[in-house]
């Protein structure tokens, strides 16, 4: 009778232990869904109506790992990290006359991770990313942003920023190959990676409680470099402009 006692009392024990434990396991993140205006595709004068996605890191609880204070949280003073998300939409030659004889380029999904430094008025901040899809390459982008919060409901952000990718991303969309210079009007190009592009970004968000929330942005880059230079290019613009505006739900999951 002892024996099943204390094993009665060690399961109420661990029982009521468990939601204590669960609560020091959490997710915290957001999602964002809505539309934008961006180029037909990279180096394009022509613009398209196209899905706007996107993912933002809030926190992560696990034990004795504490990463991030919320996604609607203002955050300390110090590094930041988190996930980063890109989404490209496919060039299919056949939709555009100009690019006739160059292959088609499926949709492509960046992910990755950023790191920042982050200010009550301004942040830092850089970010990794692998291609999937229509491209295998690595990307990255190295930006800045003065914040302002003009009240509770209200967040502003402005700042520069620096896009890279390696050769296989700047050859997807900027090179021409030996093979696709004998079906098309283009001559062979090889393009290498580096900086490829520089420009602003301006973002605004409204929050309508404390899940929900409005956001916007516009952006302006200049393709730089071998992206610049491509030929590709030069039958649109180097001056690239994005428009976006969706509304996003924070999401805590606990486990």
């Amino acid at each position: 009778m002892r024996s099943v006692s204390l094993l009665s009392a060690s399961v109420l024990a661990i029982t009521l232990a468990l939601p204590a434990a669960a609560q020091e396991r959490s997710f915290n993140f957001s999602l964002r869904a809505g539309a934008a205006a961006v180029p037909d595709y990279p180096g394009s004068d022509n613009y398209k109506a196209a899905p706007d996605l996107g993912f933002r890191f809030g926190a992560l609880k696990w034990g004795a790992l504490n990463a991030g204070n919320g996604v609607r949280n203002i955050p300390a003073n110090g590094f930041v990290y988190g996930g980063t998300f890109k989404f490209i939409g496919a060039r299919d030659a056949d939709d555009y006359a100009e690019l006739a004889g160059l292959d088609d380029i499926d949709d492509a999904v960046e992910l990755g991770f950023g790191i920042g430094y982050q200010q009550t008025y301004w942040k830092a901040f850089g970010e990794v990313r692998k291609g999937v899809g229509g491209h295998s390459g690595v990307t990255g982008t190295l930006g800045a942003d003065l914040i302002y919060r003009p009240s509770d409901r209200w967040l502003f952000t402005a700042g520069p920023r620096v896009n890279f990718g390696d050769s296989d991303y700047a050859n997807t969309y900027f090179g021409v190959s030996t093979a696709e210079s004998v079906t098309s009007s283009f001559a062979a190009y090889d393009a290498s990676g580096g900086a490829l592009g520089a420009g602003i970004e301006l973002q605004g968000t409204y929050f309508l409680d404390d899940k929900w929330a409005i956001e916007g942005a516009v952006s302006y880059e200049k393709l730089l470099n071998d992206a610049g230079d491509s030929p590709i290019t030069a039958i649109g613009s180097d001056d690239q402009w994005r428009v976006r505006l969706g509304v996003s739900r924070v999401f805590t999951l606990n486990f």
